[in-house]
C-alpha cells in the first residue's frame, strides 16, 4: 500500500484550485443569467458559454489540485486521450445541465435534472481525470466514500443552478459562487480520499505524459480562459442595459428630428 500525499506543495495548490472553481462558477452563473433574460441565438450562445466556463473552471480546478499529489515510491504520469476526454465529458455532461435549466418549462423539474446531470458531470469528469493517471500500481477506490464524493458534486450542482435563477444581486451572486467553490473543493478532496494505492515495483514502464509537460500547459490555458471571459462578460451590457442604450438613441433621435426640420425650414 502506497502512502498518499496530497497537499505536497503546502496550501497554495489547494488555494488556487479553489480559485479556479470560484471563477468558474461565478462566470458560469452570470452566464447562465444572461441567457435567461436573453432570446433565440443569444439564449444559447449564453448557455454554451456557461457549460464552457464550468465545466473547464471544474476541470482545471481538478488537475491544480492534483499537483499536490504524490504517491511514495512512484512517479506518477497522466494519460494524455483521457485527459482530454474529461475535460470534453465535463464541458459536454454540465452544457446538457444548464441547458436543461435555460430551456425547461417547469423550474423545480428542470432545476432537479439539470442539477443531477451537472453532478454526475463533475463526478465523471473528477474518475476519468483518475483513470488518466498511470502509476507504478494500481489505483483502488472506497465506495461509500465515492458515493458520497457523488452526492457533493449533484448537490453542488444543484445549488448552482437555483442560484444563477434565484440570485439577482451581485453580492449575493458572489456568494454563492464561494460556496460552489467550496463544495467543489469538497467534492475533489472527499472523492481524493477514497483512493488508495497498491504499489507494483516491477511496472517500469509508464507511458504518458507528466503534469509539466501537459496538465500545466493545458490547465494555465483554461485558466486564462476564464479570467478573459470573465473580463468580457463583466464588460458587456445585459439585455436590460442594450434595451434602455437603444430607447435612448430613439429620444435622441426623437428629439434631433425637429430641430433638423426647423433648419432645413
Amino acid at each position: 500500500m502506497g502512502t498518499l500525499h496530497h497537499l505536497s506543495f503546502g496550501w497554495p495548490t489547494p488555494a488556487l484550485s479553489y480559485l479556479l472553481a470560484c471563477v468558474g462558477a461565478a462566470l458560469g452563473l452570470r452566464c447562465t443569467l444572461r441567457a435567461l433574460g436573453a432570446t433565440g441565438p443569444a439564449r444559447r450562445n449564453w448557455l454554451l458559454t456557461a457549460a464552457a466556463a464550468i465545466g473547464s473552471g471544474i476541470w482545471t480546478m481538478h488537475f491544480v489540485a492534483m499537483f499536490g499529489f504524490t504517491v511514495e515510491g512512484t512517479e506518477l504520469r497522466y494519460d494524455v486521450p483521457l485527459t482530454v476526454l474529461s475535460l470534453l465529458v465535463a464541458v459536454l455532461v454540465v452544457g446538457l445541465g444548464v441547458f436543461a435549466v435555460g430551456y425547461g418549462r417547469h423550474r423545480g423539474r428542470s432545476l432537479l435534472a439539470g442539477g443531477l446531470t451537472t453532478g454526475i458531470g463533475v463526478a465523471a469528469m473528477h474518475y476519468i481525470g483518475m483513470a488518466a493517471v498511470r502509476l507504478h500500481g494500481a489505483i483502488g477506490y472506497a465506495p461509500a466514500t465515492v458515493a458520497l464524493s457523488v452526492a457533493i458534486g449533484v448537490g453542488a450542482a444543484t445549488a448552482a443552478l437555483w442560484a444563477a435563477v434565484t440570485i439577482r444581486s451581485v453580492v449575493a451572486a458572489a456568494g454563492a459562487a464561494l460556496v460552489m467553490g467550496v463544495a467543489v473543493s469538497c467534492m475533489h478532496y472527499t472523492g481524493m480520499a477514497a483512493v488508495h494505492v497498491h504499489l507494483d515495483p516491477a511496472r517500469t514502464d509508464l507511458g504518458g505524459a507528466t503534469p509539466m509537460q501537459f496538465v500545466f500547459p493545458l490547465a494555465v490555458g483554461l485558466g486564462s480562459f476564464l479570467f478573459l471571459t470573465s473580463a468580457f462578460v463583466a464588460l458587456s451590457p445585459t439585455a436590460q442595459e442594450r434595451t434602455a442604450y437603444r430607447e435612448a438613441g430613439e429620444l435622441a433621435i426623437e428629439d434631433l428630428a425637429p430641430a433638423e426640420l426647423d433648419r432645413a425650414a
